[in-house]
């Protein structure tokens, strides 16, 4: 299973894409701006959307990518996401006032997307990979996802804050990557927290939760750009001095847009 990084930034700024990553070519995991650095071939090599939730950095391309290719393809572009974050897409994007409503269009019968509820726990087959909805804490409905062709699971957490649900599950599982937020620094770990997402101490807590006899490398994402260098140090900081095993500390590591991956 192959992953692409297509964008891993918590803002726009050059050389800073949004949320957005491609497995096998055929499914993408959130559609942020990353989506726009895709050709129109691979685009239309898409058939399953993912989303985790409904914010614009991860959702801001969606209704490009569908105008760029949906007369082209042969069968509605499957979004999957949690129905509030449906709702929310119905409400506020393809509303026919923002975007139009390509569940309408060019007919009912035959539409240029369709939606697909899924639920927190769910697994779903999208050809031969499994994908579970992982529990997210977010100021909206949230998800994160585990996927897995048979070779371990890349773990995507999405957008969280501290969350005892999401390490309980992939604790059971046999995790071969896992990419995990920290979108502010400790000077706003504050902030992080009302807005529920992680900073370096929070993380720090929450990496305490991998038990003593597993490792594998951890990727952050979702740094705001002129932050980036000040959480990885901080992060870091923290891991050198907090052991995970007899003599050994995380494999904590920075992702970037641009990266591939083989699980």
């Amino acid at each position: 299973m192959k992953v692409r990084v297509l964008g891993c930034s918590g803002a726009i700024a050059k050389d800073c894409r949004t949320t957005s990553f491609l497995i096998d070519g055929e499914v993408l995991i959130d559609a942020g701006t990353g989506v726009g650095d895709l050709t129109l071939d691979e685009m239309r090599g898409i058939d399953d959307v993912l989303l985790t939730h409904s914010h614009l950095d991860h959702v801001a391309a969606l209704p490009l990518m569908v105008d760029a290719v949906a007369a082209q393809r042969k069968s509605p572009l499957r979004i999957h996401a949690l129905a509030g974050t449906i709702e929310a897409l119905k409400a506020h994007v393809f509303n026919d006032v923002i975007w139009p409503d390509f569940t309408r269009i060019p007919s009912i019968d035959a539409p240029f997307i369709s939606f697909h509820p899924i639920r927190i726990g769910q697994t779903l087959q999208l050809r031969r990979k499994l994908v579970e909805v992982l529990p997210a804490v977010h100021t909206v409905p949230a998800a994160g996802f585990a996927v897995t062709a048979g070779n371990g699971c890349w773990i995507f957490s999405g957008d969280t804050e501290r969350n005892a649900a999401f390490w309980n599950r992939i604790n059971q599982l046999n995790v071969a990557m896992l990419v995990i937020e920290t979108a502010f620094s400790n000077r706003e770990k504050d902030l992080a927290r009302r807005s529920l997402h992680l900073s370096p101490a929070s993380l720090a807590e929450e990496l305490d939760n991998i038990p003593k006899d597993k490792r594998y490398p951890i990727y952050i994402t979702h740094t705001k750009p002129a932050e980036t260098e000040l959480i990885m140090a901080e992060i870091q900081r923290f891991d050198q001095t907090q052991p995970f095993g007899p003599n050994v500390t995380h494999d904590i590591r920075w992702l970037r847009a641009g990266q591939e991956f083989e699980i």
